[in-house]
């Protein structure tokens, strides 16, 4: 063997050895998935960093499905490869619940007196905890003090009645320059608090009645479509064009725009008038909206439940919450993390409370494991309302 050959032998030789000898990454991973927009991810991305220094023996592979988040995650559950830690909402929850395919939550301590007890209720199937909430998701009224000033109205507040929304609604609409006075949305969510405010709603509060032909709900219907329909004090599809409602909003065309704390961080960014926001108005019942929770659970066939339930602890810590709030993107589900300087801050909306107020006066969204197809089928029944 010349002296090159030996040579490039003994170089393979300690490689391999070398290789075999390098220490294995000995480290649990924990597969964790959500969903979320980059400016979301990006909050996220370095809590997770510091989870892992802070405990070194795990490491999470973070799974982002921006898209179809429940479509996929329903094919990962039905292949049994359901992520360890899976984000979620009260919506779809009791889907996986009633399969058996979350862990059941109640007993392990990761939910103390900090959290709403909204959120959590809303993050509960039969009576039992699924998931440990991150965020509250609930509806207020922004409005455009501009538009209210220049016409010398009062701005809408907690005392504000169906009948007074109705009547500024109507002072604030100037067809001639294609304002309206408020939003119309044909999703459920957005006409949910009109129906509740009646004592009504699309399902009973057990989630086992379709109570969407009850005198309360067919009151609230009413009052909706009569917004658009009879008084054109909300714009038709064919007077918004393709213009969404916050784009309708941000352009000065709508005065009052009934939405969540999703919209802040655009309105913060975008707006170059002045705003706010205010609870939703009173209806029979009084100011009811739909309260919809986001958080964390875990799969049951997961195999890693305790590091699951680490990871968990410190994604719903104070600490954790605050820099989510920082953005203004979400209302914490903690209590001592809404009530930090990191959500009722100095920047618009100057009544940031009224987000944490209308927890108390607001109700837990009632869903079943066939909410989505409850949806389909209300949306056909109240198409012909609405146009």
């Amino acid at each position: 063997m010349n002296k090159n050959l030996k040579k490039i032998c003994t170089l393979i030789f300690f490689t391999i050895f070398l290789c075999g000898c390098t220490p294995k990454d000995s480290r649990t991973i924990v597969q964790f998935s959500s969903w979320g927009s980059k400016s979301e991810i990006d909050i996220l991305k370095p809590i997770l960093k510091d989870f892992e220094t802070e405990n070194p023996d795990i490491k999470i592979d973070f799974m982002h499905i921006p898209q179809n988040y429940f479509q996929k995650l329903h094919l990962l559950f039905a292949s049994n490869t359901a992520p360890d830690v899976v984000f979620i909402n009260n919506l779809y929850l009791p889907v996986y619940a009633n399969a058996g395919k979350l862990e059941d939550l109640t007993e392990t301590g990761l939910i103390d007196e900090n959290f709403y007890k909204k959120s959590v209720e809303a993050l509960s199937y039969k009576n039992k905890i699924y998931a440990v909430p991150r965020d509250i998701s609930n509806l207020v009224i922004f409005y455009n003090k501009d538009l209210f000033d220049k016409k010398g109205l009062p701005y809408p507040d907690e005392n504000t009645t169906f009948q007074d929304f109705l009547n500024l609604a109507q002072k604030l609409t100037d067809k001639e320059k294609g304002i309206f006075g408020i939003s119309f949305e044909e999703e459920p969510l957005f006409y949910l608090p009109y129906l509740m405010s009646e004592g009504g709603g699309i399902l009973s509060d057990d989630g086992d009645e379709n109570i969407l032909d009850t005198d309360a709900s067919r009151r609230g219907i009413k009052f909706y479509a009569d917004l658009r329909k009879k008084y054109n004090a909300a714009p038709k599809q064919n007077e918004s064009a393709s213009a969404t409602m916050a784009q309708m909003f941000l352009q000065g065309k709508i005065a009052m725009h009934l939405s969540g704390r999703w919209l802040v961080p655009k309105y913060r960014e975008a707006a170059e008038f002045d705003w706010d926001i205010a609870p939703f108005p009173k209806g029979s019942a009084g100011s009811i909206v739909p309260l919809d929770a986001s958080g964390w659970a875990i799969s049951a066939d997961s195999k890693h439940k305790e590091e699951s339930k680490r990871l968990i602890k410190y994604l719903s810590s104070k600490e954790s919450l605050e820099k989510f709030s920082k953005s203004g993107l979400i209302v914490p589900a903690r209590i001592d993390a809404a009530n930090s300087e990191y959500f009722l801050d100095n920047q618009k909306p100057q009544n940031a409370k009224i987000f944490l107020d209308v927890i108390e006066t607001s109700k837990p969204t009632p869903v079943n494991i066939n909410y989505n197809e409850v949806l389909d089928k209300t949306k056909q029944i109240l198409e012909q309302e609405f146009f």
